[in-house]
């Protein structure tokens, strides 16, 4: 078995590379972050991975590095997890455009290329598996976070149309939905919302779903915690202005 990783040099995509490794499976890591790539090769059990420098905004370099990964694997796929993600989470005019930009390009565009360039790949493959890297923000937009927020509405989307799409080509497409999660790429998001709901998630948290999301068909995974583990199955039964509400509140505006 295989999986190639996005965004793995840290975070939930360091931890899921280290629990699929422990687990035999084929891991393929890559991230921009070549610090972060080699301390991660220094921890991961045995030798059976393949590691890439990759930015997953760079179509050519997505296509080149999967087919590379690919061609190891005898040209099978069994787990893309689109992992690599940014965020922001400040008021949105105090936000420059470039860094806009930067989480509207990693956050939706590279799930785009590699999930594309990654098809032919998982179509050959029996029970292939895309899983991608949602949020708990694609519920309701959130305030200080509009365009992170935005772009995880575009994977959950995404992975909505897919996941009835690619059931042709025998290729489950879910999601994974956490609400904050203690990862470096938190360390430098402080607002009022992080405040109140705090940050009470591991990645482990988030690898414990994504373990099951190998093993069992769903579109949707939840990972929360009281009293948003509640709230969130049924806040897409209450109306808009009552979720509106309750979001609002917890900006504290």
């Amino acid at each position: 078995m295989n999986i190639f990783i996005t965004g793995a040099s840290k975070g939930i995509g360091r931890a899921a590379a280290l629990r699929f490794a422990a687990k035999g499976w084929f891991v393929g890591i890559t991230d921009i972050d070549t610090t972060g790539l080699r301390k991660l090769e220094s921890e991961i059990t045995g030798k059976d991975y393949y590691v890439a420098i990759m930015d997953v905004t760079d179509e050519a370099a997505v296509e080149s590095t999967i087919g590379k990964f690919c061609e190891k694997c005898n040209g099978e796929l069994n787990v893309l997890l689109n992992n690599a993600g940014v965020a922001c989470l400040d008021p949105f005019e105090e936000i420059p455009p470039h860094r806009h930009h930067a989480i509207i390009d990693v956050n939706t565009r590279g799930v785009v290329n590699c999930t594309f360039h990654a098809f032919p790949y998982l179509k050959r493959t029996k029970n292939a598996r895309v899983i991608n890297m949602c949020s708990a923000a694609s519920h309701y937009g959130v305030p200080f976070e509009a365009t992170y927020s935005a772009s995880k509405f575009f994977v959950k989307g995404f992975t909505e149309a897919l996941n009835i799409e690619w059931e042709r080509h025998g290729i489950h497409v879910c999601d994974i939905m956490p609400n904050f999660v203690d990862t470096p790429m938190m360390e430098q998001c402080n607002s009022a919302v992080v405040e109140r709901v705090g940050i009470k998630l591991t990645a482990e948290d988030v690898v414990d779903k994504i373990w099951s999301a190998v093993h069992k068909k769903r579109v949707h995974w939840l990972v929360e915690f009281f009293p948003y583990n509640i709230f969130q199955p049924i806040a897409r039964f209450l109306p808009r202005s009552i979720v509106r509400a309750v979001v609002k509140r917890t900006a504290d505006l």
